[in-house]
């Protein structure tokens, strides 16, 4: 059995979970900081065409009850690179699996979807946990992944408000590779390596 089998068969509890879609779509924020759509590489663009900075995201989840920040990377990566103090939830779209060709080219193991995200994100909208929630953030690493899980959310019709964290938690790259741009951690917002329980809801 694969690493990949062994963490998404759990998750496919979710999927007795997964209840009508959340209703009662939010009015769009008000930000101080809009993202300008031209400045965003195509793939961090998402169909519902809402954009957020990682610094202004911070600001609006200490304003807004309705407005909740998930996090899409592996968990893996919140482990060991850190995660927002702040995020709702950790709910992986893809996952690494290392029984898959590593790529020697770009140094990496290959990322699989998550068979299970949208029914995972589904049965955490229905929990007790998203009372009140009509608004998502979503985030990963530098806003690609995150743009592509909200293609999968809207393809599945889930009915809640979708901003793309266009600089994700670790930002974008600097001259020299560095991700040190922005994003949530460099902009020093509240992060922890500590991951606490119920951060990926059904596999605590």
């Amino acid at each position: 059995m694969s690493y990949f089998t062994r963490v998404a068969a759990p998750a496919l509890v979710a999927l007795s979970l997964a209840l009508a879609p959340h209703s009662g779509v939010a009015e769009t924020l008000t930000l101080q900081d809009p993202v300008a759509v031209e400045s965003l590489s195509k793939s961090k663009q998402t169909k519902p065409g809402l954009y957020i900075t990682a610094a202004e995201a911070g600001r609006v989840l200490e304003d807004k009850a309705n407005v909740a920040l998930i996090d899409v990377r592996t968990p893996s990566e919140t482990m060991l690179i850190g995660y927002p103090v702040a995020a709702a939830a950790n709910i992986p779209s893809k996952l690494i699996d290392p029984d898959l060709e590593f790529n020697a080219k770009k140094g990496v193991y290959m990322m699989v979807d998550n068979p299970t995200f949208v029914a995972e994100m589904q049965a955490w909208l229905a929990s007790d946990a998203a009372a009140g929630i009509d608004t998502l953030m979503i985030m990963c690493r530098s806003g690609s992944r995150s743009a592509a899980a909200i293609g999968k959310l809207v393809e599945a019709g889930v009915d809640v408000t979708l901003y793309n964290v266009v600089d994700g938690f670790e930002g974008d790259k600097n001259d020299t590779g560095v991700r040190a741009v922005n994003g949530w951690r460099n902009a020093g917002l509240p992060w922890t390596y500590k991951v606490r329980e119920g951060l990926w809801p059904g596999h605590n």
